[in-house]
């Protein structure tokens, strides 16, 4: 709590004190709170008006008028810091990408925190820290937001829901209905790190190899790939459910089937060891800074090369074709000969990894 002496307030104690009901209230320690710590790191012109929302200009791309794309998304992870990451940079990077797969460009950022009395302040900050530099590699700042603490024992420490607002230029429509048969399957990199960290941490087990998340804004890569003039019917971030939900998701709104390839699915293999031991799926296994790109194939070998170009993308592979099925199944090439329907799960393997 802020101790008030004679018009002083004391700083904040980040390294010893902890979030109070007072830091929700609305009143001093509030102030100080945002000032001290969330303007400090998240700080620009539009956060600074002070306003209950922020005046932005017009969305323009190029100079030239673009439709607004907005989404917004709840974080729960646990753990808050896991290996690559933490739920402060997990929030930046999951609502960046739900706008940049839809071919827009994030332009503004919007936070809102549910804090637990009791969290350190401490954490708060480093929480707070990994998002601002998060936002500042993204080029999308956070330029609203809002804070709320819920007694002790009601809440998990943080939870932090986003909502980005992005530009879409005249023209370009990429969903999850475009796909046809003959078009190519590809994904940006291998797939299950980010569960796969989440696990171990949570279960404290160890591999013989360091397994990290894949957290990761997806805009810079996206963008490189627009560029090429590819014809790209539809991008989507394989998060909960995997590469799996995803995949499904799309066959059943295109009302198509997948051909995938389990010999060409990149998978590290410390990861693939890590799903043997513990009886998951890789293919159902959330990501957090992996893309499926579904595009004509005769651009292919085109949107491939320049995905492989960009860091984000340096592992990228054709993994499959979208086909003619009135089933609507996805189905893979097994690499022992054999063929088998990659479902949707029935449930949720791994809750509360975003």
């Amino acid at each position: 709590m802020a101790e008030v002496r004679r018009g002083y307030v004391r700083p904040l104690d980040l390294k010893h004190g902890r979030v109070d009901l007072t830091h929700g209230s609305g009143g001093r320690a509030m102030v100080q709170l945002i000032s001290e710590l969330f303007a400090r790191h998240l700080g620009n012109d539009y956060l600074g008006q002070g306003n209950d929302g922020a005046m932005l200009p017009a969305a323009m791309l190029d100079g030239k008028p673009a439709r607004l794309v907005m989404s917004t998304d709840g974080h729960v992870v646990s753990p808050l810091f896991f290996p690559g990451g933490d739920i402060g940079c997990l929030s930046v990077h999951g609502t960046v990408n739900d706008v940049a797969v839809m071919g827009a460009t994030p332009l503004y950022l919007a936070a809102a925190f549910i804090l637990e009395e009791g969290l350190a302040l401490s954490d708060l900050a480093r929480i707070v820290e990994s998002m601002a530099k998060a936002a500042r590699a993204a080029g999308v700042p956070v330029v609203t937001g809002d804070t709320k603490v819920v007694e002790h024992g009601k809440g998990d420490g943080i939870f932090i829901t986003t909502t980005a607002v992005g530009a879409l230029p005249d023209g370009l429509n990429l969903g999850g209905a475009r796909a046809r048969p003959g078009d190519a399957v590809l994904v940006s990199g291998s797939i299950g790190d980010h569960g796969v960290a989440i696990m171990s941490k949570r279960e404290n087990l160890s591999f013989d190899g360091p397994i990290v998340s894949d957290t990761a804004a997806l805009n810079g890569l996206i963008a490189a790939m627009l560029a090429t003039g590819a014809d790209i019917r539809c991008l989507r971030d394989p998060t909960r459910g995997g590469l799996a939900a995803t995949l499904n998701e799309i066959a059943g709104q295109s009302g198509v089937g997948m051909m995938l390839q389990e010999k060409a699915i990149p998978v590290k293999p410390v990861v693939a060891a890590a799903c043997e031991l513990l009886g998951l799926d890789p293919l159902n296994v959330a990501n957090e800074g992996k893309l499926i790109a579904i595009c004509a194939n005769a651009d292919a070998a085109t949107l491939l090369a320049a995905m492989r170009a960009h860091p984000l993308g340096s592992d990228a592979a054709l993994i499959g074709e979208v086909i003619a099925d009135r089933h609507h199944f996805v189905q893979l090439n097994t690499a022992f000969g054999g063929r088998r329907i990659v479902d949707w799960l029935a449930g949720d393997q791994l809750p509360r990894i975003c």
